[in-house]
């Protein structure tokens, strides 16, 4: 596996993986009505925005990626059938090193602050703000 900048012919793979992320981490969290609308053709329309920030892990086809602005980790995605295998350890790593410094994360999404956690990210604030039309608990992070 290599962690690398995003091409754009890796684009439809990335979205899928968005996709079956999404629906993996968030349902409970966002419920399928909200889930609805974080389709194949938003991330397709969100990748092709923000190409040139875009890292993907390739193990022979997409099965990761990685998205930061600023120094911030906007989103850390790995397919569901790839989780566990190291993927998300090495786009973080990848993120680190490209100076990010700082992520975001529902309060609720146990299994994401637990690998940021162990990983010596450590919380700095929890709050509430308006996501997907409601409002939403947040945590933020910081190396």
């Amino acid at each position: 596996m290599i962690v690398r900048a995003a091409r754009e012919g890796d684009i439809a793979a990335t979205a899928a993986v968005a996709v079956a992320s999404y629906a993996g981490a968030f349902a409970e969290i966002l419920g399928p009505e909200i889930l609805a609308g974080y389709d194949q053709d938003f991330f397709v329309r969100r990748f092709v925005a923000a190409l040139e920030r875009l890292h993907v892990a390739d193990d022979r086809g997409i099965v990761g990626f990685s998205l930061v602005t600023d120094r911030h980790l906007d989103m850390l995605f790995i397919a569901p059938a790839a989780q566990g295998r190291g993927v998300g350890a090495a786009l973080l790593a990848d993120a680190e090193a490209r100076g990010t410094v700082s992520l975001e994360s529902f309060r609720d999404n146990y299994a994401a602050r637990l690998f940021y956690e162990t990983r010596d990210w450590r919380l700095v604030a929890e709050y509430a703000r308006e996501f997907a039309g409601t409002e939403r608990h947040f945590v933020r992070y910081e190396k």
